[in-house]
C-alpha cells in the first residue's frame, strides 16, 4: 500500500509540482540532494548561481510554484557553508522551517523530525554532533533527551522515505486541495433524479475521514454520473444502462471505471461514440474491469491527458 502511495505521490509531483514543466523526483534521493546542492567552494559558486534558476530545482521551489509563498529566510541562491558542521546545522534549519512553514498552513507532520529529511550520513554525523553537545555541560539546558531521537543506520532509510511521502501528501493536502471549489454546490442537484439520492454534508465535522475539498468532488462526481449515465450508455454494446450509486470513496466505487468514464463524457460528449460504447456497465470478471480500464485509459490519452495512470 504504501509503495503505491508513494508511486502515485511521486508521478503527481513530478507531472505538477513544478514550474515550468515536468521535474522528474524520487523519494527521497533526489529531494534530499537538491536540498544540498551548493556544496562548492566560492570560485565554483559565482559560475553556478548564473544558471541556478533554470538548471536546479528544490523542493522550496516546489512549494513556492504549488503556495505562491516564500519561506522565511531561504533563496534559491543561498548557498550552505563549507565548514561541514555549519553546513549540516543550516540543513537542518533548513528542514525545521520547512516543516514550520507546512504546519502554520495547516498540515498534519507531528511524526515528522527535521533530522529525518536528511541525506543518511547527514544523519548519523547529526546524531554525533548533538551528542557531543550534550555532553557540553554549558548545553544541557538547551537539549534535553526529548529532542534526540536516535533511529539504527538500517532503519533511517525506511523512516526518511515515509517522511519525505508525508511531506508530499501534506503539501498537496495543503496547497493543491483548496483549490477545489464548492461555489457551484448549491445547483448540483438540481435534476429530478440527483435529487432522490442522498445529499454528501460538505462541513467540515461531517466525516472523519474525507476534507470539505474530498466530499466536494465526490458531489461532483455523483452529479455527472447521474447526470449522464443514460445519455453516454443508452446505445451501449455490453450491457443496458449501469444501474444509480451512490458514490462515497475514491477506490472502491471507481473501480470498474463507468464513474470516470462518466466524468470524461460530461466534458468530452464525442468520446462516447469512440469509446465509452464498449464499455461492460455490469463487469463481474477481472478481465471485464480489464477492459473497461483498458478502454478508460485509451480515452484519456485520445486527448492528450497524458498523467500517466496505468491501466
Amino acid at each position: 500500500f504504501f509503495q503505491k502511495t508513494l508511486t502515485a505521490v511521486k508521478n503527481w509531483f513530478t507531472l505538477f509540482g513544478w514550474s515550468k514543466g515536468q521535474n522528474p523526483i524520487s523519494i527521497p534521493y533526489s529531494l534530499r540532494c537538491d536540498a544540498c546542492k551548493v556544496q562548492m567552494s566560492s570560485s565554483q559558486e559565482t559560475a553556478f548561481k548564473q544558471n541556478l534558476g533554470k538548471d536546479t530545482k528544490t523542493v522550496y521551489d516546489m512549494v513556492f510554484h504549488l503556495s505562491g509563498q516564500l519561506l522565511p529566510g531561504i533563496t534559491s541562491s543561498k548557498s550552505l557553508p563549507l565548514d561541514p558542521v555549519e553546513q549540516l546545522l543550516q540543513l537542518h534549519w533548513q528542514y525545521s522551517v520547512l516543516l514550520s512553514f507546512l504546519k502554520s498552513q495547516g498540515a498534519y507532520l507531528p511524526h515528522v523530525m527535521p533530522e529525518f529529511l536528511l541525506e543518511p550520513d547527514d544523519y548519523m554525523k547529526w546524531i554525533k554532533v548533538q551528542t557531543a553537545l550534550k555532553v557540553d555541560v554549558k548545553n544541557l539546558d538547551i537539549l534535553s533527551n526529548n529532542h534526540l531521537f536516535i533511529l539504527e543506520e538500517n532503519m533511517f532509510e525506511t523512516m526518511s522515505k515515509r517522511a519525505w511521502t508525508d511531506v508530499l501528501l501534506q503539501i498537496y493536502k495543503v496547497f493543491v486541495l483548496p483549490r477545489v471549489s464548492s461555489r457551484n454546490s448549491t445547483d448540483q442537484f438540481s435534476l429530478e433524479s440527483v435529487q432522490k439520492m442522498p445529499r454528501i454534508k460538505l462541513e467540515p465535522l461531517s466525516s472523519n475521514i474525507y476534507s470539505p475539498y474530498e466530499r466536494a468532488i465526490l458531489t461532483w462526481l455523483n452529479k455527472h454520473y447521474e447526470k449522464n449515465r443514460k445519455t453516454v450508455w443508452k446505445d451501449c454494446q455490453k450491457g443496458g444502462v449501469p444501474p444509480m450509486r451512490w458514490i462515497v470513496n475514491f477506490d472502491q466505487d471507481l473501480l470498474d471505471g463507468l464513474v470516470l468514464a462518466a466524468q470524461l463524457a460530461a466534458y468530452c460528449p464525442y468520446l462516447i461514440a469512440t469509446h465509452f460504447v464498449r464499455m461492460y456497465t455490469n463487469p463481474r470478471t477481472h478481465e471485464q474491469f480489464l477492459h473497461n480500464s483498458l478502454i478508460l485509459v485509451d480515452a484519456m490519452h485520445a486527448v492528450s491527458l497524458a498523467i500517466d495512470i496505468k491501466v
